[in-house]
């Protein structure tokens, strides 16, 4: 038996950019997603706090260290800049993996800076510490 589990999350991060004109995807800062093991072209689902749309595409990475969270074509119709979003992965575990599975998940503020994690290690300086 496997079963199908949350990996990686990113709560409440914000989209600072969008371009209509770019083929698809949403781009993240490399680092935060490293943070998280999420990898890039890595299958995402994706939430809108702000107005409930949810949408599957897939990640790439932009330069580290900025904070970015943008969306790229066609998604860019179902958010706005400024929304919060949740960036959720899920991978397939074994029984036995899944009894000792514990996600990655990272809190973000309105800047994208790290309030709070689960799951990493070993643990990360957030803000306000």
């Amino acid at each position: 038996m496997h079963l199908t589990l949350l990996k990686s999350k990113i709560h409440r991060a914000t989209v600072t950019g969008a371009s209509l004109l770019y083929e698809g995807s949403l781009a993240i800062s490399s680092d935060l997603a490293a943070l998280v093991d999420l990898r890039e072209y890595e299958k995402i689902l994706v939430g809108n706090l702000a107005n409930g749309a949810r949408f599957e595409t897939y990640l790439i990475y932009v330069e580290p260290d900025e904070a970015q969270i943008e969306l790229n074509g066609p998604t860019a119709h179902l958010e706005k800049i400024g929304d919060r979003i949740t960036i959720m992965n899920f991978a397939r575990y074994s029984a036995e993996d899944a009894a000792n599975h514990q996600p990655r998940i990272l809190v973000l503020d309105d800047k994208n800076q790290i309030i709070r994690q689960e799951g990493i290690q070993p643990p990360l300086k957030v803000v306000g510490e």
